[in-house]
């Protein structure tokens, strides 16, 4: 019997004791059997670490950060510490489907293929729903990604001697990194979709990319203001890309003069994107976050 290659799954952990048992136990239960955990504690000052260590499991492997650092940093430092020939991401607040790794290693049989993704589910109070409804791209799917972003990443596995090991992510856009990564990743390598979901989605109050959701909004015009994005994808036509910018330089302009760009949005975009930026114009942010859980 051909033996497993390895997967290495990288857990960066800043204080995630709420949800770590369900994110640990998903891993331990996986079909797949060689892989390797490895765990980065970012500095934690909860109980991730003894929740952790409460797991007997050899291939769990525990690092503690040196320093705090911002995530796509720590989730580069995770990566050097793997051997597995393929990486896998799992944040502590989600959790994979038992099967996951078992239908998402054979895919890399054909070796052009750099990257597998699949659906997932958004997971809140009980509940799942299916994140996508229609089929997902495979191949080389760059302009899929430009024109509408479908690759979640707590669903992506890699094969790691694609990347560059010492740098995978460019964390001085933590907010987008992953973005980032797979746009450019995909320039040159095939990806492949599972359309059956493999993982679920927590959706809570504490999640980063809505706390810091202005800030988003503020590296993502960076990013797409870099002189180097424009040349890498010169011949792709970015005009859905340039909407976003659009809405996200609004977003991060808001406090200016509120009325003054409620004005501008009506002229600029479509009526999905009026009535989130209105509520985001408008309403407290507290009130704001809880509609944009579902969005």
């Amino acid at each position: 019997m051909k033996k497993q290659p390895l997967v290495s799954i990288i857990m960066n952990c800043l204080n995630g004791e709420k949800y770590l048992s369900n994110a640990i136990d998903s891993v331990i239960k996986q079909t797949y059997k060689n892989w390797e955990l490895i765990f980065w504690d970012n500095q934690s000052t909860d109980n991730s670490a003894s929740i952790l260590k409460r797991y007997k499991d050899k291939r769990i492997k525990y690092f503690y950060s040196k320093k705090k650092t911002v995530l796509y940093k720590a989730r580069n430092e995770a990566i050097k510490k793997s051997k597995g020939e393929f990486l896998a991401f799992l944040d502590v607040d989600d959790i994979w489907t038992r099967n996951k790794l078992s239908l998402q290693i054979p895919k890399f049989e054909n070796k052009k293929i750099g990257l597998v993704y699949s659906n997932f589910y958004k997971y809140k109070n009980f509940k799942k729903d299916l994140a996508y409804k229609t089929k997902l791209p495979s191949g080389k799917i760059t302009n899929s990604i430009i024109n509408n972003y479908q690759v979640p990443f707590l669903t992506v596995v890699l094969r790691k001697k694609f990347i560059n090991k010492n740098k995978v992510f460019d964390y001085k856009y933590d907010l987008l990194s992953d973005y980032d990564f797979v746009l450019n990743f995909s320039l040159k390598h095939y990806f492949q979709s599972i359309n059956k979901p493999l993982a679920l989605y927590r959706i809570h109050d504490n999640q980063l990319q809505k706390i810091m959701m202005f800030s988003q909004a503020d590296q993502f015009c960076n990013w797409f203001k870099n002189k180097k994005i424009k040349i890498k994808f010169k011949k792709y036509n970015l005009s859905s890309i340039y909407k976003k910018y659009e809405y996200y330089d609004l977003l991060r302009n808001l406090n200016k003069s509120r009325v003054k760009f409620f004005l501008k949005i009506i002229k600029k975009f479509d009526f999905k994107n009026i009535i989130k930026i209105s509520i985001l114009i408008f309403f407290p942010k507290k009130i704001a976050f809880k509609f944009f859980e579902n969005v």
